[in-house]
């Protein structure tokens, strides 16, 4: 497969995961006053897509670079930094899960405090 059909779907992806994310933050407008329900939704069904394409190891390339990477990562990105930390406990390494997961965190709070005052 060549180099520009794989950005090709994966951009392709992306703009429809992003569509799709817009779209579902309409549908829940109404109920995000109190709660990120938009996002929490977007979160969870990322995750259900990515897993499903993840089980489909016998997917062609060109499926996966469509659907996991464009349209999940285009969605929401927690889909990929789950299913990485959920790797790093399948291979037993519970250090480091627990490092991406509350060092993800973390950094990327601090990231937002810091380009918050930035941008002050």
């Amino acid at each position: 497969m060549s180099r520009l059909l794989a950005f090709s779907l994966v951009f392709l992806g992306g703009g429809m995961g992003s569509i799709a994310r817009y779209a579902l933050y309409l549908l829940l407008r109404p109920w995000q006053q109190h709660f990120p329900w938009a996002t929490l939704a977007a979160n969870g069904l990322a995750c259900l897509a990515l897993g499903f394409a993840l089980g489909h190891g016998d997917w062609p390339e060109q499926r996966r670079l469509l659907i996991a990477t464009g349209f999940c990562g285009g969605f929401s990105t927690f889909s990929t930094f789950t299913a990485e930390s959920w790797g790093l406990w399948q291979a037993g390494q519970h250090v480091a899960f627990f490092g991406n997961v509350f060092g993800s965190l973390a950094l990327c709070l601090l990231c937002l405090l810091l380009g918050l005052k930035l941008a002050a």
